[in-house]
């Protein structure tokens, strides 16, 4: 049975007192002409590419543009020193501009769901696998719920910049990874809704707005909010509190704000970020100006 809604996925779950996950895997099976044993060796295969692409980040990847690249780097080594927030919280940090280093340097990442997102919700899945020392068949899991609920909002809303903006990238994956977060740690199904919720609430109507149209600036840095974001959602939903808007109506509304946002603001690179002065300088220098004599990527940078 296929779920058209969080509304009919958590009334299943209740129902039949079985996991979000569990519910999901079998709606998978009777969708795809795949095994149980298939589905879960194609989620491992995404785990390590998710695993191979953080760690290729934390190294120091320079895009080829030279408009990002060592920021993974950088902050990884300042969470060895400390820093202000919790070291979960900056693993989760680190990681989530490391995988999105790795896709501007051309490296192989798991687009979830989108190449200009795929940082947000592994990170929350890598870091909360050392954290809450999860097993390989829990990150599966992880994956399988955060996937599913993927679905949902692109039947109900979109998971494109170019259709929605980066609320429905950056936003959905954001949702995705409290959403599965919340069940990794124990919570109850509607919890896992209410964080879900409450994440994609709080980034309706973010602008995609790249600049130069590359998926760097400001993609890279928002992926770690999304990060957080999720876990702030996941936290509030696991000590009791609750969206007052119910899931379903809030990716219905992002839909909604996707549709009324200009065409500027989606991906277009004609607004927002991408339309200041420096940015269209940036633009100007990659794509007008004369390379110099060695122009390899790895060497050039707007720092």
């Amino acid at each position: 049975m296929e779920y058209n809604s969080f509304a009919a996925w958590l009334d299943a779950a209740e129902k039949e007192s079985k996991a979000l996950w569990e519910l999901a895997l079998a709606a998978e099976l009777s969708q795809e002409e795949m095994s149980e044993a298939e589905i879960y060796r194609a989620l491992e295969e995404r785990l390590l590419v998710m695993e191979s692409s953080a760690e290729r980040g934390l190294s120091g990847l320079l895009s080829h543009s030279g408009l990002s690249g060592g920021d993974a780097k950088k902050l990884a080594e300042y969470r060895q020193s400390g820093g202000i927030l919790s070291d979960f919280t900056l693993n989760v940090m680190s990681k989530a501009i490391a995988i999105n280093e790795c896709n501007a340097a051309m490296g192989v990442i798991c687009a979830t769901p989108t190449a200009g997102s795929a940082g947000t919700c592994a990170a929350v899945l890598l870091a909360a696998a050392e954290d809450l020392k999860l097993s390989r068949l829990a990150q599966q899991r992880f994956l399988i719920s955060a996937g599913y609920l993927g679905r949902i909002i692109g039947n109900l809303a979109s998971l494109s910049g170019a259709a929605g903006g980066c609320q429905a990238e950056v936003g959905s994956a954001s949702a995705m990874a409290a959403f599965a977060l919340v069940e990794a740690a124990g919570g109850a199904p509607a919890a896992s809704g209410h964080a879900a919720a409450i994440a994609l609430k709080n980034l309706l109507g973010l602008a995609c707005d790249p600049v130069a149209g590359l998926v760097e600036i400001p993609c890279i840095k928002r992926n770690v909010m999304g990060a957080v974001n999720a876990l702030s959602a996941a936290e509030l939903a696991l000590a009791g509190i609750e969206s007052k808007i119910p899931l379903d109506e809030v990716i219905v509304a992002m839909g909604k704000v996707g549709q009324a946002m200009p065409a500027t603001l989606r991906e277009t690179a004609l607004g927002g970020l991408a339309a200041t002065p420096t940015a269209k300088r940036y633009a100007d220098q990659l794509f007008n100006s004369t390379p110099a004599v060695d122009s390899s990527p790895e060497t050039t940078s707007f720092d």
